[in-house]
């Protein structure tokens, strides 16, 4: 009586965790190569085969002075950086921007490829960029979590030369930082219900001062509304992996960040400011923004910005024009 028991409790057990095994958080990584990477006008095919929409804004060859690379964030997609892209163009700046693995109009939409699938993914573009426009220097601009992938690519070993970077509200928050309520509620989620989708719905934060944007947003059907948790559980390795890399940073680089940003706390930002200026601080310039929302490419004072971004692509050492590295000099007491 007692084994049979024994082995039915077994037998349970076993079962149980066979089950929780397939509930773990995943990342779908992709496939073995098959073919070398390659740009097109309106895609960008990776190497296992995918094809991942592309949007580019060119000025004429003759005219063209520098190129800019720019990531989307979380849920979104390359449409973006349409009215910034078009700002730069004017300059004399051509602009790239794709959809990342699992937004937009890419494959497996909705699905969290894996921190390393979104480095290598950017690092290869990053080569087929400068070979369509040698000599020329390349800049990455990342957005929330865009800015932490461009930090996870540009830590690595054999990561090609850039020109600098831009952070815009870069998605640096890590679960270090983050309340215990929090990180248990996700680590439980992510290892129950890893499919489970949250629509966000009921979580009272603005993104930005845009309403006009943020309602476009929302009738947008490449703009994703409901969330799987195994996805924002990846999301959340990839702000540890930001955090962590901070002092890692060496090239030049300007990082902007909104005093309204009501999505990526202030404290795991300074936390990330204050050591990512540890080291090559000469290097390095940060920007606050008074009236600066987490979408500050595409709030109402936009364009603030990007003549800022701008400036700073042509005169690195120079203050900014708005003013806002001395705003961010006074509050960080430097």
């Amino acid at each position: 009586m007692i084994k049979n028991s024994f082995s039915s409790s077994l037998l349970l057990c076993c079962m149980l965790l066979t089950l929780l095994q397939g509930c773990l958080p995943s990342s779908y990584k992709p496939g073995s190569a098959i073919t070398p990477g390659q740009l097109a006008t309106h895609q960008y095919m990776t190497p296992d085969g995918a094809f991942l929409p592309l949007k580019q804004w060119l000025p004429p060859p003759d005219k063209t002075t520098s190129v800019l690379i720019a990531v989307h964030g979380f849920n979104d997609y390359s449409h973006f950086f349409q009215h910034p892209g078009d700002f730069f163009m004017q300059h004399g700046i051509a602009s790239y921007a794709y959809d990342q693995r699992g937004f937009g109009g890419s494959p497996l939409r909705g699905l969290w490829s894996g921190i390393d699938a979104y480095a290598q993914d950017l690092i290869l573009f990053v080569e087929l960029v400068k070979h369509k426009h040698p000599g020329l220097p390349v800049y990455l601009l990342g957005e929330s979590m865009g800015g932490a992938i461009i930090i996870a690519a540009v830590t690595q070993a054999k990561t090609p030369p850039v020109n600098g970077l831009i952070l815009a509200a870069p998605a640096v928050w890590a679960r270090t930082t983050m309340p215990w309520y929090q990180q248990g509620l996700l680590w439980t989620l992510a290892h129950t219900l890893p499919w489970l989708t949250l629509t966000g719905k009921g979580i009272k934060v603005t993104p930005s001062d845009n309403i006009a944007m943020l309602r476009a947003l929302g009738k947008d059907p490449l703009v994703i509304k409901k969330t799987r948790v195994e996805a924002l559980y990846g999301l959340a390795d990839l702000m540890d992996i930001a955090q962590q890399k901070a002092n890692q940073i060496n090239d030049k680089t300007l990082v902007l960040y909104g005093d309204k940003d009501e999505i990526i706390p202030r404290q795991p930002t300074y936390q990330f400011i204050q050591h990512f200026l540890q080291s090559q601080q000469q290097k390095k310039t940060v920007a606050f923004y008074k009236n600066g929302y987490h979408m500050l490419l595409r709030d109402l004072q936009a364009p603030v910005l990007w003549q800022d971004i701008l400036a700073w692509i042509q005169s690195p050492l120079a203050p900014l024009p708005s003013g806002a590295d001395k705003y961010a000099q006074q509050a960080l007491g430097l």
